[in-house]
């Protein structure tokens, strides 16, 4: 229960994400600095909240050992995350940047085959290939019928080239981010809490913003103090406070993938907050009786996803693990 809430908790501050983006897409900021100064602005609190913890050398000795994975899982974990979310944002409005983003619910679920769980057994414990949680994949579908009858109305109203900008970067960061996480999570081991391996990945995705900012450089120029006060606001809400809370929420049931799929699930609710968000702070339409229902949907989804998740690891036995195996 405790990594479900702290999913919630995060999904609220990531919802920022969606909310500030878009207004600086609409004041007329580039996507491309969007992106990159919310890594920049994250960097001198990790570092000085690592170092204050006393951990540094541990994740410095770490990353000497193994710096191509932290620069590959980085780049595709923080920064094949974050910009193809940012320029999605500059074809379309945080809502629907949002509800698409839920996708990331079915993507954390297909991508259980390419890791191993550990599972207790009488005689000790065994690692098995994980397998497709079908019945959490089905009440995922629920939670994405919501999304999709939340804005089935507001979508109607977009041409297919804005829509399609805006689907197809997120359907790509959707894949992104729980792989770049759950494959630095399978080689950290639990050797490094969750403020060394944010850092870790900021670092590893270092070289990927730098090239961006430069890019950005030469066709807009600098940044607006909007845009930068903004980014930095969107640094601390959801690029600190909702990846330490997510890092940590998946922490607590790494081994365990029926659960980490629940933990990502709580990431639904992210489009409850952006369109609240939007709603006050974007002047966004109150929603229409067809749109709570959808909001009845995501929410109901999510609670049928985290007890069908938690159900199914239940009823893991011995001797199914020995079938896996056969």
């Amino acid at each position: 229960m405790r990594s479900i809430v702290l999913g919630v908790c995060s999904s609220f501050f990531f919802a920022f994400t969606f909310v500030l983006n878009r207004s600086m897409e609409l004041s007329g900021g580039s996507w491309l600095w969007s992106a990159s100064l919310r890594y920049f602005f994250m960097l001198p609190f990790l570092f000085f909240i690592v170092i204050w913890r006393k951990k540094w050398i541990a994740l410095w000795e770490e990353m000497k050992r193994n710096p191509s994975q932290w620069l590959l899982w980085g780049t595709i974990g923080f920064g094949l995350f974050y910009a193809p979310i940012c320029f999605a944002g500059a074809y379309g409005p945080g809502w629907l940047i949002a509800a698409t983003w839920q996708i990331t619910i079915l993507s954390g679920s297909l991508l259980v085959p390419l890791f191993y769980e550990e599972i207790k057994t009488t005689n000790g414990s065994i690692k098995v290939r994980g397998q497709i949680p079908f019945k959490g994949l089905c009440m995922s579908l629920i939670i994405i019928i919501g999304v999709g009858v939340m804005q089935y109305e507001h979508a109607t109203q977009l041409s297919i080239k804005p829509v399609l900008l805006s689907i197809i970067p997120v359907i790509i960061a959707s894949f992104a981010y729980p792989l770049g996480n759950r494959k630095m999570m399978a080689l950290c081991e639990g050797r490094l809490d969750v403020f060394q391996r944010v850092l870790g990945m900021t670092l590893g995705s270092l070289p990927f913003w730098i090239t961006l900012s430069i890019f950005a450089l030469s066709t807009t120029g600098l940044p607006s103090k909007t845009q930068t006060v903004q980014s930095f606001l969107v640094a601390i809400c959801s690029g600190l406070i909702a990846t330490l809370l997510f890092f940590q929420a998946t922490n607590l049931v790494q081994h365990n993938m029926a659960k980490l799929a629940a933990v990502e699930a709580t990431q639904s609710i992210q489009v409850l907050f952006a369109l609240f968000g939007e709603i006050l702070f974007l002047s966004a339409p109150l929603p229409t009786p067809i749109s709570l229902i959808g909001m009845v949907l995501v929410v109901g989804g999510m609670v049928l996803h985290s007890y069908v998740s938690r159900t199914d690891q239940l009823e893991v036995t011995p001797s199914d693990t020995s079938k896996q195996f056969s």
